[in-house]
C-alpha cells in the first residue's frame, strides 16, 4: 500500500522500519491507551522477522514530508461471528484497522481523521465492506474522532480486559459501511 495526500503518506512497513517501531512500541506513554503502560518489550529483530513474515496482518507506517510519525494496521476478518474468514472483495469482508499517531508533537492537528480518511477510502476501494475497530472506554479522544468519521458504537465492553498492570479496562467496538465514511479531505 502507498498511499499519498499533499504532505501525508501511508506505505507499508518493511524491515527497515522495525528500529522505529520497536521505539514507538516499547514507549509506554505511546502503548498505555492499548493496554502497555510499561511497553510492549519488544525486539527490532522480532519486529523485521514478523513484518517479513506476516501473512495476515498488513503493517503501515504514517509519514508526514517523509518523516515516520505513526503506524496503523489492518487484516481481514469476518464481518459476521459466525462466518469463516473472507477475502476483500468478499461482501461479507470486514477490514479491522487500528492506528497510532506516535509522534505526540503531531497530535491535535487533525491529521488522524485524515489518515484515517486516506487508509477507509482505500480499504472500500480494494473491495472491503465495512470497517472495525475497538478503542479503550477512556480514549474520548479517539472516539470522537471514529464518530466524526461517521463510525457507529456497537457496544462497550466492560470490564472486559486486564491491561499489563492487571486493571480492569473497558472498550468500544465501532463499525463503519462504505456510505457511511465522512471525509477530512
Amino acid at each position: 500500500m502507498n498511499i499519498r495526500y499533499k504532505s501525508l503518506t501511508i506505505r507499508d512497513a518493511t524491515a527497515a522500519d522495525s528500529v522505529q517501531l520497536a521505539a514507538w512500541w516499547n514507549s509506554g506513554r505511546i502503548m498505555a491507551h492499548a493496554g502497555f503502560p510499561n511497553g510492549l518489550k519488544t525486539t527490532a529483530e522480532k519486529i523485521a522477522s514478523d513484518i517479513s513474515n506476516s501473512t495476515g496482518c498488513h503493517r503501515l507506517i504514517l509519514e508526514q514530508y517523509g518523516k515516520p510519525i505513526g503506524e496503523a494496521s489492518y487484516r481481514t476478518v469476518p464481518a459476521e461471528a459466525d462466518e469463516s474468514e473472507q477475502q476483500p472483495g468478499s461482501s461479507a469482508a470486514a477490514a479491522e484497522i487500528g492506528i497510532k499517531i506516535c509522534d505526540f508533537t503531531k497530535q491535535e492537528q487533525g491529521l488522524g481523521k485524515i489518515f484515517l480518511t486516506m487508509l477507509i477510502s482505500e480499504l472500500f476501494r480494494l473491495g472491503y465492506a465495512k470497517i472495525v475497530l475497538d478503542t479503550n472506554l477512556r480514549n474520548k479522544r479517539a472516539q470522537h474522532v471514529y464518530e466524526r468519521l461517521g463510525f457507529r458504537r456497537l457496544r462497550v465492553n466492560v470490564n472486559s480486559w486486564v491491561n499489563q498492570l492487571g486493571d480492569l479496562q473497558s472498550s468500544v467496538d465501532y463499525e463503519l459501511n462504505r456510505n457511511e465514511l465522512n471525509c477530512f479531505y
